[in-house]
């Protein structure tokens, strides 16, 4: 891996991580172009860089990070409050990751797979993105029960192309919360989801990774993923009541076609 091919990773992950559309199957695709082939190696170099996404966030969601905080020293009650709720949303997709992780990779992990999510997601966008915009609560209102369908929801995410964002946001709309704040509790829970997994990915591989791409590419992978994430969190934050989450529909479904074609065209 090149330090341009690092760059470039990392701005893909940290473009796409937030939005519905998949980080994972941009990530794919794009290091299949690059012609990086599958490996531990480059699988944990994806999983690494997404601590820069992780930092992204903490840094733009830094007032409701501090409440938790408070909240679990005991001086934050709704502080507290929504902390457990996100250890509780965080636990389903730990447990069945845990449990069905090697399988997903072993049968998941392709470019089909990833084609057909982005386009059957990108559908239910187009066909139920105006309902989502109407009502709901804040997310002060997100109680145990609640955050455990939200985390169910992400379960679904662990099929390559779904998109963590986009199941965690229609999980939230589901239990009763507004598009805004259905759309903060997808960035706040993946803070946990998202740093977990980077922990254990480096933990498992990132000696390799390391020795494989050296800490330079893996630096600037870090610091590209951080600056787009931090632009690509603004951005949808301001586009919502305009455009809704249909602007995400309509790319799913082109870079799905488009994917589709680039494999029958190779084939």
């Amino acid at each position: 891996m090149t330090l341009w091919e690092a760059l470039i990773l990392g701005l893909v992950e940290g473009l796409t991580e937030y939005l519905p559309v998949s980080s994972t199957g941009h990530l794919l695709v794009v290091q299949r172009l690059m012609g990086i082939e599958s490996s531990e190696a480059s699988n944990a170099f994806a999983i690494a860089i997404q601590a820069g996404a992780i930092v992204a966030v903490l840094g733009l969601y830094r007032a409701r990070v501090g409440s938790m905080l408070k909240g679990l020293a005991g001086r934050d009650v709704m502080g507290l409050r929504l902390a457990l709720a996100l250890v509780v949303a965080f636990l389903p997709a730990a447990a069945a990751g845990l449990l069905l992780g090697d399988t997903i990779k072993a049968h998941l992990f392709g470019a089909w797979p990833v084609v057909g999510a982005w386009i059957v997601g990108g559908v239910l966008l187009l066909a139920f993105g105006k309902r989502l915009q109407r009502g709901g609560s804040g997310l002060e209102s997100l109680g145990w029960r609640e955050a455990l369908v939200v985390g169910l929801f992400q379960c679904l995410a662990l099929w390559p192309g779904t998109s963590r964002s986009l199941v965690t946001i229609l999980g939230g709309v589901v239990v009763g919360l507004s598009l805004p704040a259905a759309v903060e509790l997808s960035f706040l829970l993946g803070l946990i989801t998202l740093g977990a997994a980077t922990a254990y990915e480096t933990l498992q591989s990132g000696r390799l990774m390391l020795e494989t791409y050296g800490a330079a590419a893996l630096a600037i992978g870090f610091g590209a993923a951080w600056i787009s994430a931090v632009l690509a969190v603004r951005f949808m934050v301001r586009s919502l009541e305009r455009y809704g989450l249909s602007l995400y529909g309509y790319w799913r479904i082109a870079i799905g076609v488009a994917v589709a074609a680039w494999l029958l065209a190779s084939a």
